[in-house]
């Protein structure tokens, strides 16, 4: 009777054990579970946590609802000179919103991938093959020699390209959420041509400093001469004939205080009138 008595509880536990085996089951932090029962895929996604479904009929498959990263790597795209690079690599991040994952993987049915940890990447392929196109296209409107200076805008133009395209077939379904150009190693002899045109554009600078100093030293020049212009302007303005006719009475009276000595007044002296004091006239009658 104990015997029975044990089998009789050990025998609902194990079925129990395996209806739950088959029946529960987990969704870890930031995926989906996607049901298909008979063939049939439920378009509401399973959230995290703990989860139910029917035994054996319906399976399960997660996928990640996170941000994912793609690394495209070794690509040798043509710049807008027609010269290709020896080596790119580019990562692409994107994410599908948790209520678009069942859509995605019905109408894209090999499109995702499994990763490492055994989790499926949603569009995993179709973003790949987009990304490829855009990042060989975008690549062939820069000059090879700029493509070092431009990679933020090369980065930007392939993420706003990308999303572009995906949401013309599959709106609201993927979201580029950055681009990362990780690697852009260009031919060595495009290398060397980078290095001369860096070099060239620090010889231009250096010039047009020494021209931009050159004009300061012009207008410098140009400033003080206008201002001696001025100084001689503002004398000459005001050399009046009475001006000049006092300092000449000045220069003849010192020449005349010479006690005896000889006073030469030039025959040019026309038109000024001498203004001597009467000591200085008396000592010149008495010169006489």
């Amino acid at each position: 009777m104990n015997r029975l008595s044990a089998l009789g509880f050990v025998i609902p536990a194990m079925l129990f054990a395996v209806v739950v085996y088959l029946t529960a089951y987990t969704v870890e932090t930031g995926n989906v579970s996607v049901e298909r029962t008979l063939g049939k895929v439920n378009h509401e996604e399973q959230l995290q946590g703990l989860n139910f479904k029917m035994p054996v009929v319906t399976t399960k498959r997660e996928f990640s609802a996170k941000e994912i990263a793609i690394d495209i790597d070794d690509l040798k795209p043509k710049a807008a000179d027609n010269l290709s690079l020896k080596d790119l690599d580019v990562s692409i991040f994107y994410r599908v919103p948790q209520d678009r994952v069942s859509e995605l993987i019905v109408k894209y049915a090999n499109s995702s991938a499994r990763g490492a940890d055994g989790i499926y990447l949603p569009g995993y392929g179709l973003v790949t093959r987009e990304a490829r196109s855009v990042i060989y296209e975008q690549v062939s409107e820069i000059d090879s020699l700029q493509l070092h200076k431009q990679r933020e805008i090369l980065q930007s133009a392939v993420q706003s390209e990308l999303q572009e395209r995906l949401e013309r077939t599959d709106p609201g379904d993927i979201m580029i959420t950055r681009v990362v150009v990780r690697a852009l190693n260009t031919d060595p002899s495009i290398e060397a041509a980078i290095r001369e045109a860096v070099e060239a554009e620090k010889r231009l600078e250096a010039k047009q400093v020494q021209v931009e100093i050159a004009k300061k030293d012009a207008e410098i020049e140009i400033e003080r001469a206008k201002g001696i212009a001025e100084a001689n302007q503002i004398i000459n303005e005001s050399l009046t004939a009475e001006y000049l006719q006092h300092e000449v009475n000045i220069a003849l009276q010192e020449f005349a205080d010479n006690q005896g000595s000889v006073v030469v007044i030039p025959a040019n002296m026309q038109g000024f009138d001498l203004i001597l004091d009467s000591n200085q006239l008396g000592a010149s009658r008495a010169a006489q």
